[in-house]
């Protein structure tokens, strides 16, 4: 990732992927997000029933939301997946949701073992649904 900022989102997200609860899949994952100038961390927490699950990204936008930040400026997640893997398709929705501009708008996937790889909302998410479509 580039700039200071960025890295500590980064280090943020591999520090979070300690909290996850994925004894089902064990796939752990943590997210850190920088929204209207704060930053806020998440942890995906699973569900005997799956669908209940709740993926870490989410879990980041949803805390930050709670204390009125509407503006999501950057998105840092963190797997043990080589390569590091994407947002989910509903964390990309979800990134849409509070997110002005999709093109200026970076996810970054790293992993403990240092690799990183980074998109463009736009690049994972084009034509997203974004409410302007609604009457």
């Amino acid at each position: 990732m580039s700039g200071g900022g960025d890295d500590d989102l980064a280090a943020k997200a591999i520090a979070a992927q300690k909290g996850a609860y994925a004894p089902y899949s064990k796939f752990h994952v943590g997210a850190a997000i920088r929204m209207s100038g704060g930053t806020f961390v998440g942890s995906n927490v699973e569900n005997a029933s799956y669908s209940m699950t709740m993926c870490a990204e989410r879990t980041a936008i949803f805390a930050a939301v709670a204390t009125g930040a509407r503006v999501l400026e950057a998105v840092a997640v963190c797997s043990d997946a080589s390569p590091p893997s994407s947002p989910c398709g509903a964390c990309r929705q979800v990134m849409s949701e509070f997110t002005p501009d999709p093109t200026a708008m970076t996810i970054t996937a790293v992993n403990p073992a240092g690799e990183a790889r980074s998109w463009l909302l736009s690049e994972l998410l084009p034509d997203g649904f974004s409410g302007r479509e609604l009457p």
